[in-house]
């Protein structure tokens, strides 16, 4: 139930997804408003859509709002195209898409390592009409691995996420298995190991998966885990998701890493979302 506080908050470490939550404030608010709100750590989806390669002046102006509110950027996606919006991704999009997405690479890495974030979510890409999927998918590898390298090189870490058919149905990656497949090739391409999956728990659950198999299957390769309440996408307790019993079985099977709280506030302010978690355990440890 919202407000009564989750008993088992205190062995997990939260973070906020400002590209989601506090999305009523101009995106260099957000940091102070997380922050405010008892978090130390954001993460961010790509803010600049229409662009791979904003001038300095838009990265230091987050960087510095990010500093400025002395929390932690844990997690950043890589260029993704229009998100939100009808994109799911660039990478293993043909021409002009896979372009940008090459020429973030770079950008978006040595963004993160200013603050000390060398986690990043490689986004896959909708399926084109009238381009055979296998050549979408040898592009795709190409890509990953070259963001795989890159990333290795500051010791870092890519996330395959696992999208949902019924909200992404143009995406091919919708289903945990699919993901993994996908983070072992990559893996076996590189042999740095630093490809994981971004276990998104209201995803999977959209797609009808059997959530406590998924994790005892895959807790061990799982770089990073995102919840949000079904139906609705909206905080725990608004749903139907036993997250807090998910989270803590995650917990025992390993998992010792972030949890995104990638949820939509609804018609309240998001700061007003977040009853169901203790203030004292929305800071990281």
């Amino acid at each position: 139930m919202p407000g009564s506080g989750w008993s088992t908050a205190a062995d997990q470490r939260f973070n906020v997804n400002l590209s989601i939550l506090f999305t009523e404030l101009p995106l260099l608010e957000r940091p102070a408003a997380a922050a405010a709100a008892g978090f130390t750590a954001v993460e961010l989806w790509w803010p600049w859509v229409d662009s791979p390669t904003p001038e300095q002046a838009e990265l230091d102006a987050l960087k510095k709002a990010i500093e400025e509110a002395g929390v932690q950027l844990t997690g950043l996606n890589f260029y993704a195209g229009q998100l939100p919006g009808p994109d799911r991704g660039a990478l293993s999009i043909p021409g002009a898409e896979s372009d940008r997405f090459r020429a973030n690479i770079d950008v978006a890495i040595a963004f993160g390592q200013s603050l000390g974030c060398t986690t990043f979510n490689a986004l896959y890409g909708n399926r084109v009409d009238g381009v055979d999927p296998a050549e979408q998918d040898a592009l795709a590898l190409e890509n990953l691995v070259l963001a795989a390298r890159a990333v290795g090189r500051v010791g870092g870490t890519i996330l395959i996420e696992a999208l949902n058919r019924p909200e992404s149905p143009k995406c091919p990656i919708v289903s945990a298995p699919r993901a993994i497949e996908i983070v072992d090739k990559v893996n076996e391409a590189t042999g740095l190991g630093n490809a994981t999956f971004l276990m998104d728990l209201y995803h999977l659950s959209m797609n009808g998966e059997d959530l406590p198999s998924v994790i005892e299957r895959y807790a061990a390769k799982t770089g990073h885990v995102q919840i949000a309440d079904n139906p609705g996408r909206g905080a725990p307790g608004t749903g139907s998701l036993p997250l807090e019993d998910l989270l803590d079985q995650l917990r025992k099977a390993g998992y010792d890493g972030w949890v995104g709280l990638e949820y939509k506030a609804g018609d309240r302010p998001s700061a007003e979302s977040f009853d169901w978690l203790p203030r004292e355990a929305r800071a990281a440890r």
